[in-house]
């Protein structure tokens, strides 16, 4: 019960450091994406930072 509890644990650190990853991606490098597509990734990742700004996107 307690590697099943630190599993879960590893895992939601694992999601959380991977969604500020395409977060940051997502926001700062200009990638191929129209900017609509790029607001709807960032909306649908979990974890992501209240203080991110959509109005950011270029």
């Amino acid at each position: 019960m307690i590697l099943v509890a630190i599993v879960a644990e590893l895992l939601e650190e694992y999601t959380v450091v991977v969604a500020r990853v395409l977060e940051h991606v997502l926001q700062d490098v200009p990638l191929p994406f129209p900017r609509r597509v790029r607001f709807l990734i960032l909306r649908s990742l979990p974890f992501v930072s209240t203080s991110s700004n959509p109005h950011r996107l270029q």
